[in-house]
């Protein structure tokens, strides 16, 4: 499944999926964003269980302000609607992995 980019106008059929929803708020000059966007593309690849999006903060700023957004890149989980994980900064595959298993 390819990466959702997620806007104020998709968002509510997106996170009302039946399947986990990985979002990735990022900004286009954010060096950390960039060295997790290709790792978030390969788990939307990889996982037709997970529904996958990213957000641009920029773009998305009501968005970002919902979700207390504060530093980017930002992960969060969510299942049936409610954030079930949430982590700041560039982490690695396993760690973003893990945060689906929650």
């Amino acid at each position: 499944m390819s990466v959702i980019q997620v806007t104020k106008d998709n968002f509510d059929s997106i996170i009302k999926s039946d399947k986990p929803v990985l979002l990735d708020f990022y900004a286009d000059w954010c060096g950390p964003c960039r060295m997790v966007s290709p790792i978030v593309d390969e788990i939307a690849e990889e996982r037709d269980d997970v529904k996958v999006g990213k957000i641009n903060v920029d773009a998305e700023a009501e968005l970002a302000e919902a979700f207390g957004i504060v530093s980017i890149p930002t992960l969060v989980v969510m299942k049936n609607g409610q954030v079930t994980s949430q982590l700041s900064g560039a982490r690695p595959k396993a760690q973003i992995l893990e945060m689906l298993e929650k």
